[in-house]
């Protein structure tokens, strides 16, 4: 029994109990975003208070089965934009073309973290200063299995000082072109425009923006002009400081989900198609470890974008505040654990520090998915 929606309320379509494999399921399930995950229900959040609010005021389960009943209950402008929800869930995700490399979006794919700073949280100073060894990483990561490498010369941990663009440029471009004359195909993690035009001359692919392309006004011109994917990541404070007062307000899951609507509109009609445009919900970025349980527990609902998903928890301040405070350095099971919790929610990349770990994970998953979707007999 469903209970009654009001005409004027906003709604929310998050893809729920997913099962093993479609087999003899016929009406009763749908395909997500046409990867390696199949579902048979809709979590439908109504929240009232406007485009932008965020007041629950109803939750419930919408099984498949039921969903072409439930929509004809709703008034015309509602059941038009669960409608166009639901078709962006359910698309598939066009793969990426990185340089001669095709990245398939059907199943989960691994983005490497390397960082070219000396205070990223993590691994900062690692490599600095020297592109050859950087470069051999990243070479070795992308054999471990990493479908991209993800190439920073800002570090984006709280408190950290901003970097001048040319200092981030001569941290970045000498390993990007090593890489992408190694055939690698290479993302530039960068809020700047200056240092996104360099990069992508040097042979990077993919910007990934942890700002959004809100922090560098010019940086949407860049990435429109290119042609190439980019990640539109959220944060509190996106042209300054990311973090903002470390409180996301609210209903964490709905106003992330919000603002990355928002935002994926505005770069579409500056020019990017939407099948190029990467969202990434911003794991501990001006977020509090419920706002960041809310948004893992709820990964799915951005499906409703339309756009694939990345998830960038590989190591962060969440897994230790769950682990007895454990150290940077001793949050492998708990990156691993989360990478897997975006699998099983359909995250098409996962960004990660330690790739041969995560990728045999992932295999593991594949492995078990391709079993469950092998019909027997």
């Amino acid at each position: 029994m469903t209970h009654q929606i009001s005409p004027t309320a906003r709604l929310y379509f998050r893809p729920t109990a997913f099962i093993d494999a479609p087999f003899g399921y016929d009406g009763q399930f749908q395909r997500l975003a046409g990867g390696l995950c199949f579902f048979s229900a809709y979590e439908v959040i109504a929240v009232e208070g406007g485009q932008n609010g965020n007041r629950r005021v109803s939750q419930q389960l919408i099984p498949i089965s039921a969903l072409d009943a439930f929509l004809d209950t709703l008034s015309a402008p509602q059941a038009d934009a669960a409608r166009a929800t639901i078709a962006h869930i359910t698309a598939p995700r066009a793969p990426l073309q990185l340089g001669a490399r095709t990245i398939r979006l059907d199943q989960p794919q691994v983005m490497a973290i390397l960082n070219m700073t000396p205070d990223s949280f993590s691994d900062g100073g690692k490599h600095l200063n020297d592109p050859e060894a950087a470069a051999g990483a990243g070479v070795s990561m992308a054999a471990a299995g990493a479908a991209l490498i993800d190439v920073g010369g800002e570090s984006t941990r709280p408190g950290a000082a901003a970097v001048w663009a040319q200092d981030e440029i001569a941290r970045t471009v000498p390993v990007i072109e090593r890489l992408a004359r190694a055939g690698t195909a290479v993302s530039i993690d960068t809020r700047q425009a200056e240092v996104m035009s360099a990069a992508l001359a040097a042979g990077a692919h993919l910007v990934n923006d942890v700002s959004g392309l809100c922090h560098d006004k010019a940086a949407l011109g860049v990435v429109a002009a290119a042609g190439c994917p980019v990640v539109l990541m959220h944060s509190p404070d996106p042209k300054h400081s990311l973090h903002g007062d470390g409180k996301t307000g609210g209903d964490a899951l709905l106003s992330v989900y919000n603002w990355l609507e928002a935002r994926v509109e505005a770069v579409v009609a500056g020019g990017v198609a939407r099948s190029k445009i990467i969202v990434d919900p911003g794991i501990g970025f001006g977020k509090g470890v419920g706002d960041n349980l809310a948004l893992l527990n709820g990964l799915s609902l951005f499906h409703g974008l339309g756009c694939p998903v990345l998830l960038g928890a590989s190591r962060k301040r969440i897994i230790g505040a769950l682990s007895n405070e454990a150290p940077v350095d001793q949050r492998l099971g708990g990156s691993v654990a989360l990478a897997l919790a975006g699998a099983a929610q359909g995250v098409q990349l996962l960004r990660v520090h330690d790739v041969p770990e995560t990728v045999q994970a992932l295999r593991i998953w594949r492995g078990m998915r391709d079993a469950a979707l092998t019909p027997v007999g």
